[in-house]
């Protein structure tokens, strides 16, 4: 996902909801207001589908506003940084992982129009006929999960769904929700308590999700790190902002030690 995505997608993408450019979202009411973009026709024809097959952790789409922004349903609940905390206990990280697979199934078959434009900036066809892929939520951290107590009630911000096999988000979650970070960090920004058992997450993890074995998910977690960095650093090669100014920041850094922590440190996670 990372490797393919275009400038438009990376400028809010590729820091996975850490760093992302501030976009204007504005609730009124029920409702809340977004800015639209290329790919909105495909993230609404998503969520319709959603919709008729009654998944109920998705916003539901009621059309533009005058200003020309997507007009979506207020999912009521605690989200954003809090969502943070909910994931720290062994309930909260099994409903996360079992809410990404009830996504996975709804979103299962989906006979989409091979024409949608997907954030990542081209045509992604691909073959709804394959099972091994599905529609993926492309930013599932928990940033983007709304919570009431300690159940999550719903998902934000699709605007990076893509056509891809559904292990992309299992990996995408898994760095930030065992998490892929050091102790100093999971303590002091993450809400663990104690520094977490990150082998016993990651199974935790893949249980709930259902999958039947944890084999590669760390590699495939790390291979992603490195596809992140790799393509920062390309964007910013080539003028792009953000990235350029991230990478004279000393962005790169950042993301080098994650890659060199999570390979230093893979033995706490391998099973």
């Amino acid at each position: 996902m990372i490797a393919r995505a275009t400038v438009q997608t990376m400028s809010d993408h590729v820091v996975r909801g850490e760093q992302q450019t501030p976009r204007r979202v504005e609730r009124i009411g029920d409702t809340v207001r977004r800015p639209a973009y290329p790919w909105t026709p495909a993230v609404h024809a998503l969520l319709r589908h959603l919709e008729s097959v009654g998944f109920p952790y998705s916003p539901r789409v009621l059309g533009f506003d005058s200003e020309g922004r997507e007009v979506l349903t207020y999912l009521e609940g605690e989200s954003g940084p809090a969502g943070w905390a909910k994931v720290v206990t062994d309930e909260g990280l099994r409903a996360a992982a079992r809410l990404l697979r009830d996504y996975h199934q709804a979103v299962a078959g989906w006979q989409r129009d091979p024409d949608l434009l997907w954030s990542s900036g081209i045509h992604e066809p691909g073959d709804p006929a394959n099972p091994d892929e599905a529609i993926c939520h492309g930013d599932f951290g928990p940033w983007n999960l709304v919570w009431q107590g300690d159940r999550p009630v719903g998902i934000l911000d699709w605007d990076f769904a893509y056509p891809a096999p559904p292990r992309r988000d299992v990996v995408y979650a898994l760095e930030y929700l065992v998490p892929f970070r050091g102790d100093a960090e999971c303590v002091e920004s993450l809400h663990h308590p104690v520094p977490p058992d990150r082998r016993r997450r990651l199974e935790v993890f893949a249980e709930a999700y259902g999958l039947t074995s944890s084999e590669g998910l760390v590699e495939d977690v790390i291979r992603t790190q490195r596809e992140t960095l790799e393509t920062v650093r390309r964007l910013a090669d080539a003028g792009c902002e953000p990235q350029a100014s991230w990478v004279a920041q000393g962005y790169l850094d950042v993301l080098q030690h994650r890659i060199r922590w999570s390979e230093d440190y893979r033995w706490l996670f391998d099973t």
